[in-house]
């Protein structure tokens, strides 16, 4: 009974989960420090109130998602993106709910009786309560329902089908008439498994055609200007000063970290039993569950320094504790066999100590401390912490030593001044502090600082015609000759081989997916192609070999295809639906004025 208890959480979740996995955000989020206190409501949707409990429960629930998904903290970048999230998860329930009122779409108490009964909710199938040689056994779940389940799963189990069947027609309703006919699921089919063999001819009009023999004239990138001039949009950038505070470990976390594998050795070494210290100290998890039981390796699988351990320490014995990327291993080698080894290990990760954590959080407090008050410079003078200078762009926000910023970028380009210095923020790789030097919003290049580009891309692409003319002289080669190895003279022009391979694999020097690769599987075997155009390169191929799909596998799987194809276009016909229907809703979005912060917590 206890087990079915714990298993009921999950169904209360499944309740305030509205209609299919698309309309659920993978997130979660925070509001401490903001005013709401669970009163009231924070927008409306055609009319119906968005409540703050109903919002802050799906923060809740989707901030745990995130948070149980990482070791790491939730950023407040990543809080941002849980809040925006929870909030269309809110909006979207209502607009479900307001689309079953209007299509009259409602469940009876038998469809709840029987969907109970014979359609359990899957969490409830995987459950052992209700399993026989691990297959979901329905008569011992139907005992249960008749004669063991308590009265407050019973309604928790109603309140579930209440919601769930009635978005289960709502979604028939919205997705009917999808449908693949045998031929279309064929030609789907095809496409991922006919293959091809295949000769090509590589030309590079870079290599080929000397800038000297191309002219680019200033009407003409007047005129390639004025027809892609939103191409030349440049992006906010801004040059910061900024320190950073490294979280990566010390010599003296590796030396602790060292002691510590060297300290679980002696115990084994004194009688400890390896496989209860590995569940107990190890950080490989998958290991650590079987006692550190690795399996058997084949040589050159581990990192070199645990190879060369692995494949020379005597047998049942202990050794020296391995240093790799990962940590320390303390390993015990059970048998070896010519190039495979079988070996158990405990896994001691170099990581920041309780201490010198401790110290780095102290650092990057005074550090945030001195910035209120000083320059950047002044603040880590007093620290001796160097200071970087660097530009930014919206597009790539990347610091050197901290890695790509995600807190920082708001304050640089939405909130800072040119000589403010930032408060200390926190990103997985680093504490870092920032002073924003200047900053130049987005905009369009001019004409003169972009006719450098434009000059380069005309000139690539009149190479790109001269050599595709040229390339019309060779296919003609080849194609008398039967073969476009007539055209190879080993140097300029040098014939190559791919495949086989279907059309949705990679063929090595042409690529994937594109008109190259395309141009073959339009080719009858042993013909030559046009030239083809691609990535600024010309191509000739020849189709050598065609090898067919095969038919038979295809009627074998044709079902599961099937309803693969259907899913996602259901998934896909159910995101436009759902988006059309909030373009047309009348949403009313009050969190900036519900969510304003809380004056008394600032004083505080």
């Amino acid at each position: 009974m206890r087990q079915m208890r714990e298993n009921t959480k999950w169904i209360m979740l499944a309740t305030a989960i509205a209609f299919v996995a698309l309309m659920v955000f993978q997130w979660g989020m925070d509001i401490s420090g903001r005013s709401g206190g669970g009163m009231g409501e924070i927008g409306r949707v055609n009319g119906t109130p968005v409540t703050y409990e109903m919002y802050q429960a799906a923060y809740h629930n989707l901030y745990e998602q995130v948070s149980g998904s990482q070791e790491e903290p939730v950023t407040s970048a990543q809080n941002r993106d849980i809040e925006e999230a929870a909030w269309n998860q809110a909006v979207n329930q209502i607009l479900v709910q307001q689309e079953l009122t209007r299509r009259g779409i409602r469940v009876s108490d038998q469809e709840i009786r029987d969907a109970a009964r014979f359609s359990p909710p899957q969490e409830l199938m995987s459950d052992p309560l209700f399993q026989t040689e691990g297959r979901f056994d329905i008569q011992k779940y139907q005992s249960f329902l008749a004669n063991s389940a308590d009265e407050l799963f019973l309604l928790q189990l109603e309140a579930y089908y209440r919601d769930v069947i009635p978005e289960g027609k709502l979604m028939r309703q919205v997705t009917s008439g999808i449908y693949f006919s045998d031929a279309e699921l064929w030609d789907a089919f095809r496409e991922a498994n006919e293959q091809v063999r295949l000769r090509y001819l590589a030309l590079n009009p870079s290599l080929l055609v000397p800038d000297s023999a191309v002219q680019v004239t200033n009407a003409e990138v007047q005129s390639y200007y004025r027809d892609h001039e939103e191409d030349f949009h440049t992006p906010a950038q801004a040059e910061v000063k900024y320190v950073a505070l490294t979280k990566a470990p010390l010599q003296e976390d590796t030396t602790a970290a060292r002691d510590l594998a060297r300290e679980i050795r002696q115990e084994i070494l004194d009688g400890a039993d390896f496989a209860e210290v590995a569940q107990r100290e190890s950080a490989d998890d998958a290991s650590a569950s079987e006692g550190g039981e690795l399996g058997t390796i084949p040589r050159g699988q581990m990192p070199p320094a645990f190879d060369s351990v692995a494949f020379s320490a005597p047998l049942h014995q202990i050794p020296e504790p391995v240093q790799t990327a990962y940590g320390f291993h303390v390993l015990q080698v059970e048998s070896r066999r010519g190039d495979s080894v079988q070996v158990r290990h405990i896994l001691i990760p170099i990581q920041r100590t309780g201490d010198s954590e401790l110290r780095l959080l102290t650092l990057a407090d005074t550090l945030e401390v001195l910035g209120e008050s000083r320059t950047l410079e002044e603040a880590a003078g007093v620290i001796g912490l160097p200071v970087l200078t660097q530009q930014l762009t919206e597009v790539f926000p990347f610091l050197a030593g901290v890695g790509q910023i995600s807190d920082g970028l708001l304050w640089v380009f939405e909130e800072a001044s040119p000589g403010e210095v930032s408060p200390v923020f926190e990103d997985p790789q680093a504490f870092y502090m920032m002073e924003l030097v200047s900053s130049t919003p987005a905009g369009n290049q001019s004409l003169e600082d972009a006719r450098p580009t434009i000059e380069q891309i005309l000139r690539i692409q009149k190479k790109v015609e001269a050599v595709r003319a040229e390339a019309r002289d060779l296919v003609a080669q080849a194609r008398a000759a039967g073969t476009l190895e007539a055209v190879d003279d080993g140097d300029d022009l040098v014939v190559q081989e791919a495949g086989p391979a279907a059309r949705t694999q990679f063929f090595p020097g042409l690529g994937i997916r594109n008109p190259a690769v395309g141009a073959a599987f339009g080719l009858r075997e042993g013909e030559i192609s046009d030239p083809v155009v691609w990535n600024n390169s010309v191509y000739i191929v020849q189709n050598l070999e065609r090898i067919p799909a095969d038919s038979t596998v295809f009627e074998e799987n044709k079902a599961d295809q099937r309803a693969r194809l259907t899913y996602t276009v259901q998934q896909q016909r159910l995101e436009q639906w759902i988006e059309g229907l909030r373009e047309t809703a009348r949403i009313v979005d009050r969190r900036d004025v519900v969510f304003q912060p809380n004056p008394a917590n600032q004083a505080s």
